[in-house]
């Protein structure tokens, strides 16, 4: 942001002005601070009118929830600059890298969730059969599941339904939990709160779990050919987390499904680190709270980056 002083009759009129990139081409917001001002009103002024510029900023970025309202060819573009920017090439696996991506997604949506394994333990878990004795055998399990579940999105054709979500649920946690496949009975609910004791999310209640996922894969269903596949898959995952639709492994769960969705679309997988696990709340949080996709696609487009070169 600079500050444009005009002179007009003798008298000095001050604006804020912020340029910005639109595409290819460069766009202004101007703001009107007043004329002769001190210099104490002018900072005063200046500062007002910086969060003004910025909340405008903010909403210009947005990409709304395509749930709730129909997007724009401008929002659409949006995403289209979003990963032109971003230098994003579709880039193929081999079974080599399949393999070395299963291991890295693994350890690191299963860590997102609290496991205790270590990459280490985690690839000779997966490739050798071999068990820490000192790690917990749920983590071990669910390590295993996360891998199987995996191969299985690889072969299905499906690509969302209540009954694929509750198999996938059923196999990463067939052999850790009682409830493994089923969603939360009526009563059950789910809050999440952070270290403090803040709730952060409240799942949906539990009579419209059913309910809100079909609703949610006959949107994906009708808009699969509409919209960018990145958007798709951020939105489906969001959305899923915010019903929350199983008593515990949401997370794990909503990631392998987005996963699901991008190679379906013939993307490759995608991994979320768990040295992003603040990025990631925070980017679901948005979503939750102002509707706003951008921060997941940005995201999405980051941890490309980071995998592409994981795999080298």
């Amino acid at each position: 942001m600079f500050l444009e002083v005009r002179e007009v009759a003798g008298k000095k009129k001050y604006y804020l002005v912020h340029s910005f990139r639109q595409g290819k081409k460069v766009g202004k917001i101007r703001r009107y601070l007043g004329t002769n001002l001190s210099k104490e009103k002018l900072e005063e002024l200046k500062r007002i009118a910086e969060m003004q510029i910025i909340q405008r900023m903010n909403a210009f970025k947005k990409i709304n929830d395509p749930l709730l309202e129909v997007l724009s060819e401008e929002e659409i573009q949006k995403i289209k600059e979003l990963q032109e920017n971003s230098q994003f090439k579709i880039f193929h696996l081999s079974e080599d890298e399949w393999r070395r991506f299963s291991e890295i997604f693994t350890y690191n949506t299963n860590a997102i969730e609290g496991s205790e394994l270590n990459q280490k333990e985690v690839r000779e878990i997966l490739e050798k059969g071999k068990w820490p004795q000192d790690k917990s055998k749920d983590d071990i399990s669910e390590a295993y599941g996360v891998e199987e579940a995996i191969q299985a999105i690889r072969k299905t054709k499906e690509h969302v339904s209540i009954e694929l979500i509750k198999k996938i649920h059923e196999i990463v946690f067939k052999n850790s939990k009682h409830y493994a496949g089923q969603l939360r009975p009526k009563g059950v609910e789910v809050v999440v709160s952070d270290g403090l004791g803040n709730i952060v999310h409240e799942g949906a209640p539990s009579e419209k779990v059913a309910e809100l996922l079909k609703e949610l894969a006959q949107w994906y269903n009708k808009s699969r050919k509409k919209y960018p596949p990145l958007l798709l898959a951020g939105v489906v995952h969001n959305q899923f987390e915010n019903i929350h639709p199983f008593q515990d492994g949401n997370g794990r769960v909503g990631r392998i499904l987005m996963n699901n969705i991008l190679i379906k679309h013939g993307l490759p997988p995608v991994n979320i680190d768990l040295s992003k696990r603040k990025e990631y709340y925070k980017s679901l949080q948005e979503y939750e709270k102002n509707h706003d996709i951008r921060p997941t696609i940005e995201l999405l487009l980051e941890e490309y980056k980071e995998l592409k070169k994981q795999l080298r």
